[in-house]
């Protein structure tokens, strides 16, 4: 993975770097077996239609994301995770569960 940390907003120039390090690292870096490598452009801000033109039918997997400056609160932060683990559980609980219907 090669992450792309930028200062500004997303533009369709940084899709276009992202796709040359994309190719060189395939190229250069790749061993044999691997799944070819993906990047991510974060920014500190983006346009979803922009991006959403600039990065659909690439040859190489490109994603970008806005980033936050400043973190929620304690108590937001924990509700998120609780979340997200409640929700991994389940899919986990899911899967098992699909293995044994087998």
């Amino acid at each position: 993975m090669i992450i792309d940390l930028k200062a500004g907003k997303f533009s369709y120039a940084d899709a276009g770097q992202m796709h040359l390090y994309l190719n060189y690292a395939r190229e250069h870096w790749m061993r044999e077996g691997e799944n070819p490598p993906v990047g991510l452009i974060l920014c500190a801000e983006k346009d979803a239609a922009e991006a959403h033109y600039t990065l659909a039918g690439l040859s190489n997997k490109v994603l970008a994301a806005e980033y936050q400056t400043i973190l929620p609160n304690e108590h937001r932060l924990a509700e998120e995770l609780a979340r997200a683990r409640r929700a991994l559980e389940l899919r986990q609980a899911a899967i098992s569960k699909e293995g044994d219907d087998v």
